[in-house]
């Protein structure tokens, strides 16, 4: 059964992205909403409800590591793998406003949950603010989005070229987006209790299951809408939903875990020393990739897949207790991260020396 909960799953996936993406890309344009707007709240929030109720109802049920570990894997996945692969696909044009806000945002809540987490737990108060920032940054958003008053094509639609319908025809994408997020819940739901079933017969930790197999089951959504979402043209939803799904999953997934849990949500020691400070690095990393014309190209995309592949590494053999665990351990962390970020430092001066972005 549990292989059929994932064939099942994935195909639920399918289907209900593209529910997803059809309705909220002709719903921006008939409304006048920039379909990047619609991907930073309505469909983010959309594809990250099955880490809320994972990491929800882990707090409740103490089992802080499924809870932790969901939400911090989660967004790893979601900005070296999901970004990874619609950049291999199609390279992503990206806008202007979110390498001016929406990113630094999105690392400022990776810090901010990292200082909060530096005790070894998530309280009730640190729940409370973190959903405090989550309507914030909700607010702000909408509020950007009415002070701009710009509309951007979506679907590969032109500019201006409204579809002309009533409401009818709103109700119709309206309910495209319901059905879409209902069926991309249930089959994230499916696609988790085979995938965890399957692990712990092979006697994997519950921290390994929630940084790994429950983070890409739960993730699933965010990688089947950014996909189709790149496929049809809309990359302003593909990009928007990746960076604010990883904002919600840690302002609204974990806020709410931590609000809920009766003694909070307790962090393991590793995640503190090492997964924490990967998200932040791969949150940061985005920064100078984004400003780097504006644009991530194919060969950064098999890059971003390629860090991924090399983190999940790192994850086994921990787990296994692998002999070349400590080689490879220093190899990440004194060699290739310095490395990186020195080179991501590079990209990004020269982006504003070329002009192609500005602090202003």
């Amino acid at each position: 059964m549990s292989v059929v909960y994932l064939v099942v799953g994935l195909a639920l996936l399918a289907a209900g992205a593209e529910l997803l993406v059809r309705g909220a890309s002709r719903l921006a344009l008939l409304l006048g909403v920039s379909p990047l707007v619609v991907g930073l709240t309505v469909v983010a929030y959309g594809t990250s409800a099955p880490e809320v109720v994972v990491s929800a109802h882990a707090a409740l049920a103490g089992n802080a590591d499924i809870a932790v570990g969901n939400a911090i894997g989660s967004n790893i996945l979601n900005i070296l793998l999901i970004l990874g692969v619609c950049a291999a696909i199609r390279p992503l044009s990206i806008s202007l406003q979110l390498v001016h806000w929406d990113v630094p945002m999105m690392i400022a809540a990776s810090v901010v949950l990292l200082a909060m987490a530096w005790d070894g737990i998530l309280g009730k108060v640190d729940g409370l603010l973190l959903l405090s920032g989550f309507f914030g940054y909700s607010w702000f958003v909408v509020w950007r989005s009415g002070r701009d008053g710009k509309a951007a094509p979506a679907l590969g639609e032109g500019a201006g070229r409204a579809p002309g319908r009533g409401a009818g025809y709103a109700a119709l994408q309206l309910l495209f987006i319901v059905l879409g997020l209902a069926v991309l819940v249930v089959g994230a739901r499916l696609l988790v209790d085979g995938a965890s079933e399957i692990a712990r017969s092979l006697g994997v930790s519950d921290l390994l299951i929630g940084l790994t197999i429950v983070a890409l089951g739960t993730s699933m959504p965010e990688v089947a809408v950014s996909v189709a979402a790149t496929i049809r043209g809309a990359r302003d939803i593909a990009v928007g939903n990746v960076v604010g799904s990883t904002i919600f999953n840690i302002t609204g997934a974990l806020g709410i875990g931590a609000a809920l849990a009766p003694s909070g949500i307790v962090v393991p020691e590793s995640v503190l020393h090492f997964d924490m400070p990967m998200m932040i690095f791969v949150t940061a990393a985005c920064l100078p990739i984004f400003a780097s014309r504006l644009s991530i190209r194919r060969w950064e995309g098999f890059l971003l897949v390629g860090y991924y592949v090399a983190y999940n590494l790192f994850l086994v053999l921990k787990v296994h207790r692998h002999g070349m665990l400590g080689a490879y351990e220093d190899a990440m962390r004194l060699v290739i991260l310095p490395v990186t970020a020195l080179l991501l430092f590079i990209v990004l001066a020269r982006a504003i020396r070329r002009g192609d972005f500005t602090l202003g």
